[in-house]
């Protein structure tokens, strides 16, 4: 059973192994918020999420024969990297089962961590069902990643944390996959002070508990690909969600493009590397989909293990999003200087050209014309706005690129 005394003796028996991730005030997007907002950086653990906290107190609560057995889990990445970092600290045997889709920056810390990894399945669920079968075949000890009462009393600890860092926060946000993040946070939270306000973050592709939380009872969603794969859950867990519905103010939802901005925030403005996942909570307040105003508001960043592939198109698309990367298909007539004609007014208004296309064929030119597909950096909005209205103005035919 999870309550107070179990969070309180999680804290006590993981204390000398877990890092107490700062509670960061920040100024940005306090302004952008309208509320004072602090940032839990759990990102900055060891293996880069919160994950190890659980992992490590259900670690501590085995047996030495269980020890000798070994621990198996199931992990979409940070679960796994955190049980095999602290089971291979002592000496026991770790064996992770993944989905062949993890990203790369994940199976190869995992394996780092001395686990042995196994690909297995499309899905996280397929995974944890092998690894499941197998634990019962080694009679190893498995560790689910969220659905353990000694798992979810090591993730509360953040809680506890959390009003000790800061007496006088009015809410906290959290990010939710399976439950056991924020069934722990809300239990340990509401024990001390119930006036402070549980939320929870789901991505709208995967709401899995917010389906639980509707229907009484967990149910099976069909699996989509999200941004989010740290909470990529199809089904909230059976001992999970009594503690959401007991200690869980509200549950929201945000999108795929609502994530990539949240990353992108926290990458210029806060200069700090959060997975899908780990920014899921600030994507709702920056949103306002929690709907405060004036308040002390602590935003946990539970992860930072991005893949720098999908750092690079999250950025980019951020800029086209934003404004600052322009793409244009631009006619021009096929005589030579024509393209520095187009260069000259592209200079001249402080725009940096990136990469350039030539094409005679294609697009519909005609014989004596030429197309040139121009993506550029601008300052943003009103600065590609300023650019396109000069080149109408020097009478160049173009279409946008969306």
């Amino acid at each position: 059973m999870v309550n107070g005394k179990s969070i309180e003796a999680a804290a006590i028996r993981i204390k000398s192994s877990i890092y107490e991730s700062p509670l960061m005030h920040s100024k940005m997007l306090s302004r952008l918020t309208g509320n004072s907002i602090f940032l839990k950086l759990e990102n900055l653990q060891m293996t880069g999420s919160f994950k190890e906290r659980g992992a490590l107190n259900r670690i501590l609560t085995m047996t030495d024969d269980e020890r000798r057995q070994g621990v198996i889990a199931a992990s979409a990445g940070n679960h796994g990297q955190g049980v095999a970092y602290h089971a291979t600290q002592r000496g026991i045997p770790a064996q992770i089962w993944m989905p062949r889709l993890t990203p790369l920056i994940k199976l190869s810390a995992t394996r780092a961590y001395g686990a042995d990894v196994v690909l297995h399945g499309d899905s996280y669920d397929e995974a944890c069902e092998a690894a499941v079968e197998r634990s019962e075949q080694r009679n190893a000890t498995f560790i689910h990643p969220f659905d353990d009462d000694a798992v979810i009393a090591g993730q509360g600890t953040i809680g506890l944390e959390l009003l000790q860092q800061n007496p006088n926060l009015d809410v906290i946000v959290v990010p939710v996959g399976g439950g056991g993040l924020i069934g722990g946070v809300g239990c340990a939270v509401k024990g001390l002070n119930a006036r402070v306000e549980v939320m929870g973050v789901q991505t709208a592709r995967l709401p899995s508990m917010q389906a639980a939380l509707q229907h009484q009872g967990p149910v099976d969603l069909p699996g989509r690909s999200t941004l989010a794969d740290g909470i990529a859950v199809r089904r909230a867990g059976a001992r999970t969600l009594p503690l959401v519905r007991e200690y869980v103010d509200q549950i929201v939802t945000v999108d795929e493009d609502e994530i990539a901005a949240a990353i992108l925030v926290l990458l210029e403005g806060e200069k700090t590397v959060a997975e899908g996942a780990g920014a899921i909570a600030l994507a709702a307040i920056l949103q306002g989909k929690t709907g405060h105003s004036g308040k002390n508001i602590a935003v946990l960043v539970s992860g930072g293990n991005l893949d720098v592939n999908l750092l690079a198109r999250i950025i980019e698309q951020g800029m086209v999003r934003d404004g600052r990367r322009l793409r244009l298909r631009v006619r021009l007539p096929d005589y030579p200087g024509a393209l520095e004609g187009l260069t000259s007014i592209i200079a001249k208004s402080r725009a940096n050209i990136v990469e350039t296309s030539y094409n005679r064929a294609h697009y519909g030119v005609s014989l004596n014309e030429a197309a040139i597909d121009i993506t550029m950096e601008t300052r943003g909005r009103e600065h590609a706005s300023e650019l396109l209205t000069t080149l109408k103005g020097s009478s160049y035919e173009f279409n946008v690129i969306e």
